[in-house]
């Protein structure tokens, strides 16, 4: 496994973006509250520190030791090679070995080793959902993490969880444990890369942003036959995606729906989205745009690469993104608007999901093969720190920024060594590219890094999403047996409602059946499904 993607630049572009992220504290192992004292615990209390092993400082270990290191690989760099982990190995005295999978077959391969039992010391990005993390965890093949964090051996995710008791709470399972850790982000809008318009689609066609589906349907028509790029041939696609799984979660939001899967709405009651009327009208819609070829008709072919082409050939009006110019090509510019969401027929829409300022699913584990935990805890601590986000965040000091005001955090960038672009040099660097890792970002990160562009983002999620947005459930853990059964019901359902979806929309299957289709997803467990997660919600 070695490098790391764009696509999910998500918390790593929001590393420069983002305001503070100092976390959550509360439930010890018994359950109980440790409130504010933890750091006086911590040093009145705790044990010494493991042979070997420094509670602060560096180096982390007195002998150098090598661990194994899981993680999902975009493709981009040779881990060996990045100097964020050369200089962390410098460090910490910790040499890591890279059992990394590519990013389309990292859950496969991750199935593969629980199963086998052939575990890595550790997870990184490790993408472990609760379901994973309750079952693992109480087999023993996830080890429970709160015992090092309360012994001293990770001052920054204790602060963390001090300061946000919710943050802790939010990843202590049932049983009182904590087998995973999250990325934390306070200030995070976006769960996933939002949908931008071509602005030159939109200037070409003297056309203004859409407010209601109505008048998405009317400018993707126009887009389609108006000849927008101006190279006389009707070779514009109005709309594209990929699997559709990045424009899903948007697109839900303009009838009232806040995710893909399950959402307790603002009165507190959780629905199972696929049978709900919102979710038939979101298929309708994208049925219509099907049918009339304003929806690329390769969307479920083809890749990001494939889909990137399109954009940097001028062809595409609506897409989703990090950034614009990822799919655009060009330099960061504000031509590009961030798309309003669109008001359906639905009352009180549209709503957005709002990132919940964690990750939803756990970053980083400590598995039962793992002979030096507290070495281990202490390397992933440094990430929730300022200096560790900053190295695994931006890389180290004098090769992409520098210091301006070393005391107030002040930091200037650098040319990018041999030119291009700067964020495809990061991903050359760091692990941090393009995947969901451990760690923190914070406003403090990016003191002097921040330009005209990094702005203008800010005020457009200010102005078209942070007010109609909602973070769409809190993170909830639920009971080993309901977790047993909620795994097994939506093992089914996630296959059958995804290959239901592609149907629908390209018409292999009539809208006329969405009855019976719905009796097939009550059948399966849909209802049951939203009472299990009512529980948790309400417990």
């Amino acid at each position: 496994m070695k490098k790391l993607h764009k696509a999910s630049s998500l918390l790593l572009s929001f590393t420069l973006l983002a305001s503070v992220a100092a976390a959550c504290g509360s439930p010890n192992e018994e359950g109980t509250t440790n409130g504010g004292n933890t750091n006086t615990a911590a040093e009145t209390s705790t044990p010494e520190a493991s042979e070997g092993v420094s509670k602060e400082g560096f180096p982390i270990v007195s002998e150098p030791i090598t661990l194994t290191m899981m993680s999902q690989d975009v493709g981009v760099a040779d881990w060996n090679k990045m100097p964020v982990l050369q200089e962390m190995e410098k460090l910490s005295g910790i040499k890591l070995e890279f059992q990394n999978a590519p990013l389309d077959s990292f859950a496969t391969k991750k199935n593969l080793v629980f199963a086998s039992g052939d575990l890595p010391d550790m997870f990184y990005a490790a993408d472990l959902k609760p379901a994973e993390q309750v079952t693992y965890g109480t087999q023993g093949v996830l080890i429970p993490l709160e015992k090092y964090i309360d012994e001293g051996y990770a001052p920054n995710i204790k602060k963390i969880f001090d300061d946000h008791p919710d943050i802790r709470e939010s990843f202590t399972t049932p049983d009182g444990h904590i087998y995973a850790l999250p990325t934390v982000d306070l200030a995070a809008v976006w769960y996933r890369g939002p949908l931008w318009y071509n602005g030159k689609f939109l200037n070409a066609l003297g056309a203004s942003e859409p407010k209601t589906t109505d008048e998405l349907y009317t400018y993707l028509k126009r887009v389609k036959e108006e000849d927008p790029n101006g190279n006389g041939k009707k070779d514009e696609i109005p709309l594209t995606s990929v699997k559709l799984d990045d424009l899903r979660m948007y697109f839900l939001g303009f009838w009232g729906i806040y995710n893909e899967v399950y959402y307790a709405d603002k009165e507190g009651k959780v629905h199972y989205t696929p049978q709900e009327e919102g979710y038939k009208s979101y298929l309708t819609f994208l049925n219509r745009l099907w049918n009339e070829e304003l929806l690329d008709h390769e969307a479920f072919s083809q890749t990001d690469e494939q889909k990137k082409a399109k954009g940097k050939n001028n062809q595409v009006a609506l897409f989703s993104d990090w950034h614009p110019y990822f799919t655009l090509g060009g330099e960061p510019s504000e031509e590009h608007p961030l798309m309003t969401p669109v008001k359906s027929e639905i009352a009180g829409s549209p709503v957005y999901g709002k990132h919940p300022g964690i990750s939803a699913n756990g970053t980083f584990a400590i598995t039962s093969s793992n002979p030096n935990p507290e070495a281990t805890m202490r390397w992933v601590d440094y990430l929730y720190s300022y200096e560790g986000a900053t190295l695994f965040n931006q890389g180290p000091e004098n090769l992409l920024w520098k210091y301006k005001n070393k005391e107030t955090h002040e930091k200037e960038w650098l040319p990018v060594p041999g030119g291009g672009d700067r964020e495809e040099y990061r991903g050359t660097i760091t692990p941090n590219y393009g995947i969901l890792t451990p760690g923190m970002s914070s406003s403090e990160l990016s003191v002097g890094l921040r330009n005209e562009f990094d702005e203008w983002i800010d005020k457009q999620n200010a102005e078209k999403l942070t007010p109609i947005a909602k973070a769409p459930f809190r993170n909830v853990y639920l009971t080993n047996e309901e977790q047993t059964e909620a795994s097994a019901l939506l093992s089914d359902l996630d296959t059958y409602v995804k290959q239901m979806e592609a149907k629908f929309v390209t018409g292999q299957e009539s809208l006329s059946n969405w009855d019976k289709y719905v009796e097939q997803i009550k059948k399966m467990g849909g209802d049951r499904i939203a009472e299990l997660y009512q529980s948790a919600y309400d417990r």
